[in-house]
């Protein structure tokens, strides 16, 4: 199922694991290498989250604050969701097609667990 985004705004559509209703979220789309790259380095915040695919492992270097990391795989299921301080780097997860990162704390709240599905709205 190959996905075919370009760098832009969309909305993150998390699906309710119990049935529950859908929480949607502003997202910036980054598919560009450079866009990638930045990702949100230099941000005190972000308004909502981020999509960086294709993508499998990211890093907190130079980063201003903590952030949620979900991975997806290729049907956007999530593979796994981490919480990274500033200065780590992530293990790649070899199923990761795409990666949305948020600020610490908001995917919980969002709904984002293990093996739940989100869908891309661009």
């Amino acid at each position: 199922m190959g996905r075919q985004w370009r760098d832009g705004r969309g909305e993150l559509v998390v699906h309710g694991s119990d049935g529950g209703p859908a929480v949607r979220v502003p997202l910036e789309i980054a598919t560009s290498y450079r866009a990638r790259t930045k990702g949100l380095l230099g941000r005190d915040s972000v308004d909502g989250a981020i999509l960086l695919s294709p993508a499998n492992s990211v890093h907190t270097f130079r980063m201003r604050m903590p952030i949620d990391v979900a991975y997806l795989d290729r049907d956007l299921r999530v593979i796994t969701v981490r919480t990274m301080r500033p200065g780590r780097l992530g293990m790649p997860r070899l199923r990761a097609r795409h990666v949305v990162e948020a600020e610490a704390g908001v995917m919980a709240e969002w709904g984002v667990r293990v093996g739940g599905l989100v869908e891309v709205i661009a």
